[in-house]
């Protein structure tokens, strides 16, 4: 299911990856060969001496209880460097979490022809059950990487203790949401125009739009992450190609929850100031989980990793402390548990 991780080399590693406290490599998951940046002390393994021959190893001491290990999704056209702000301060305080390429997007393998989230799905659950052979998971997504995490969820034979959905779609989306998966003449006439859109173009165009869309506030966009989202519409042929798949993934998630399967603790994050995914969204998907918490801020945007990284990782930390507890006692709460929060 896994290969052995190895370390990325220089000329192959993000760019935007820091120091020596967030390691990355490569492994493989469902078929999908996929980069991982990681925090924490590492695995087990990796500081192993080689077992002699012959000899015993001597018991180890029984381990104290660790935090669960927070296992990090990201949104459509994103990539594991998004959560690179989050990372760093989950790194200062000594937490485990491990974000991921999703299959498709970043430097992970493209998806195959076909349905995207049954892919998604597989891919998903083989990260989870590698996790959870070194302790407690708790998944936490931002956007579709929030749908991955509910869909996780839903399986009882996954080894998740909990849940944050940060703005998953599906449910309550933006006008711009439901142009591109319910009127696709937008898109049949972009991509009939009689000349192609010169790359240039098309490059100016997504630096305008893509911080709008993403942060509460475009104005505080950095750099280093419009760029790299900027770089995923470098000419024309790969915008179609992304909007295509857009309208694609916006039918499949028409069906793609089935709420009263979730039965882990669940934390849902609606962002006030979210573009794509609007706050009635999360509402909605809180009222469907009965057990679940709400968190709305009016003040983030579709990306609150982005936003407010240092609030994204206490709340994670948080909410992570909180969901083993329940899984522990066997509890989930109940009632309706929400906080409104201005920001």
């Amino acid at each position: 299911m896994t290969a052995v991780q190895r370390e990325v080399s220089p000329d192959t590693a993000s760019r935007d990856v820091p120091g020596p406290e967030i390691r990355a490599g490569y492994r493989r998951f469902a078929g999908f060969r996929t980069r991982v940046l990681e925090v924490g002390p590492r695995r087990p393994a990796d500081g192993d001496p080689p077992r002699r021959r012959g000899r015993r190893r001597p018991r180890q001491p029984v381990r104290p209880a660790t935090p669960p290990r927070l296992v990090l999704l990201h949104g459509y056209c994103d990539s594991a460097d998004t959560w690179l702000p989050v990372l760093e301060r989950l790194a200062a305080e000594g937490h485990s979490a491990v974000a991921v390429d999703l299959p498709g997007f970043g430097h992970a393998d493209p998806l195959r022809p076909g349905p995207m989230l049954p892919q998604l799905d597989a891919f998903t659950a083989a990260v989870v059950r590698e996790q959870a052979v070194l302790g407690d998971v708790v998944l936490a997504g931002n956007s579709l990487g929030g749908t991955m995490s509910l869909r996780a969820a839903q399986s009882p034979r996954l080894p998740v203790s909990g849940v944050v959905s940060i703005a998953a779609p599906g449910l309550v989306d933006s006008w711009l949401v439901r142009i591109v998966g319910r009127y696709p003449l937008p898109l049949r006439l972009y991509s009939a125009l009689p000349l192609p859109v010169p790359g240039f173009v098309v490059r100016t165009v997504a630096r305008q739009v893509v911080p709008r869309l993403l942060y509460a506030d475009a104005r505080s966009a950095a750099d280093e992450h419009v760029r790299r989202f900027t770089e995923l519409f470098p000419d024309y042929r790969s915008t179609t190609t992304r909007l295509e798949q857009a309208r694609q993934l916006v039918g499949e998630l028409a069906e793609a929850y089935q709420p009263d399967r979730i039965g882990v603790p669940l934390l849902v994050v609606a962002c006030g100031k979210d573009r794509l995914v609007s706050a009635a969204s999360g509402r909605q998907l809180h009222s469907l989980v009965p057990h679940s918490r709400l968190l709305v801020r009016e003040d983030w945007g579709h990306c609150p990793q982005l936003d407010d990284p240092a609030a994204i990782a206490e709340l994670l930390t948080y909410f992570a402390a909180g969901a083993r507890f329940r899984t522990a006692t066997g509890t989930t709460g109940a009632g309706d548990s929400s906080a409104e929060a201005a920001g």
